[in-house]
């Protein structure tokens, strides 16, 4: 950043650190004993998609690459388009083995990221599940560096439950880097696991 930008007021934005993916264990730790959710074994990676070979081959790398994993329980990786146009790759893996499932998740964007694709990558999301079958996502903006909780009510409806959002907010200040600009809380509506 240069002292023009200082003046002008403008900021850099933060670059992507995937390894912040690995925080979501210890973190999922955090968010059960808090707020009673747990994994369901669903993750997905958003990204909007490219026409051409170049990102065709990419993303058969990627998908090679996450089945090749002879360990891997549960059904393969799928590849899927939201009614927005945007697609996801969803990797399911047993509840009880989050390691796993980010390690998939960080395998991707890191596979897209080394292959010029970075920009056309916008989120990662981790599904979570209570007692009262609630649904929470962690999501990990790409661009911003930073997670965020989406919780969308149950019933039907594009609705969220804000409380719940800002309480696992509280929760996981000290185990993930929050994005503190609520404007930046996008909704994933028909996220895989969601």
């Amino acid at each position: 950043m240069g002292f023009l930008d200082i003046l002008l007021g403008r900021s850099k934005p933060a670059a992507p650190d995937l390894d912040r993916l690995f925080g979501l264990p210890s973190a999922a730790v955090t968010l059960q004993a808090a707020a009673g959710f747990v994994p369901t074994g669903t993750g997905a990676v958003c990204f909007a998609s490219v026409e051409g070979a170049a990102f065709a081959e990419a993303h058969q790398e990627v998908r090679d690459l996450l089945d090749a994993d002879t360990g891997r329980t549960g059904s393969p990786v799928e590849i899927g388009r939201d009614e927005y146009g945007y697609s996801w790759l969803v990797s399911r893996r047993a509840p009880d083995d989050l390691p796993a499932l980010v390690s998939d998740l960080h395998a991707v964007n890191s596979s897209l990221e080394g292959t010029g694709f970075g920009p056309q990558l916008l989120c990662s999301v981790v599904a979570f599940e209570d007692a009262e079958k609630r649904r929470l996502g962690l999501v990990y903006l790409y661009k911003r560096g930073t997670f965020y909780p989406f919780a969308p009510l149950t019933g039907g409806g594009e609705r969220r439950d804000n409380a719940l959002e800002l309480q696992v907010k509280a929760a996981l200040a000290d185990d993930l880097r929050i994005e503190q600009d609520l404007a930046r809380w996008f909704p994933i509506w028909g996220a895989p696991g969601l």
